[in-house]
């Protein structure tokens, strides 16, 4: 039986999902080749080597879950609607659970630093421009917008580490829909002083 041919983006996504079971050192050749059910000859294809893979997965994620994300935003013209748009949508279904604390934990790692600071620095900005939207002069705008980002981080992780003891921060359940309904108003409120 022939085996399927495998695009550059098959061996990215292999690699996030093992980033996010046992962070960068959880990304091997051999274990994703396994995974995929590929040869290393097909890896070799596309990348030069294991950082090069690195480097392509974490600019996947960063395509799909910064800039796709601002993109699809960008028609909604209510900047209160936007922020819980946004939230919701970060905050909601994961397509690789536990992928994001999993990159922060490995933030002095060669291949993660200069794309998490790229993503960190530009969701900042998104969140900066959010908050002035809501009527925030700009140094409180920033200043909003690495609180509701550190609340974001936090959330995650704890989704991750927590879960079991912590249904708040679930993606799921009622429980979990009526903290983030919350969280949501938190994040919202300071659009509301000037």
């Amino acid at each position: 039986m022939a085996r399927k041919q495998l695009a550059p983006e098959d061996w990215s996504m292999a690699a996030l999902r093992a980033m996010a079971r046992g962070g960068v050192a959880a990304v091997s050749v051999n274990a994703l080749a396994s995974e995929l059910e590929a040869t290393r000859g097909s890896f070799y294809w596309h990348f030069k080597d294991r950082d090069a893979l690195l480097t392509a997965a974490l600019e996947l994620w960063e395509r799909q879950n910064t800039a796709s994300l601002i993109a699809e935003l960008s028609g909604v013209t209510d900047p209160r609607r936007r922020l819980r748009a946004l939230f919701t949508t970060a905050l909601g279904h994961q397509e690789i659970a536990g992928l994001e604390p999993a990159i922060v934990a490995h933030a002095d790692h060669p291949a993660v630093a200069p794309v998490l600071r790229r993503v960190t620095d530009r969701r900042i900005a998104y969140l900066t421009e959010l908050y002035a939207d809501l009527g925030l002069e700009p140094p409180s705008a920033r200043r909003q917008a690495v609180v509701a980002y550190a609340a974001y981080l936090g959330w995650v992780e704890l989704r991750r580490a927590a879960a079991d003891i912590l249904p708040e921060v679930a993606d799921t359940g009622d429980t979990a829909a009526t903290a983030l309904e919350h969280l949501l108003a938190e994040l919202e409120r300071p659009g509301l002083r000037s």
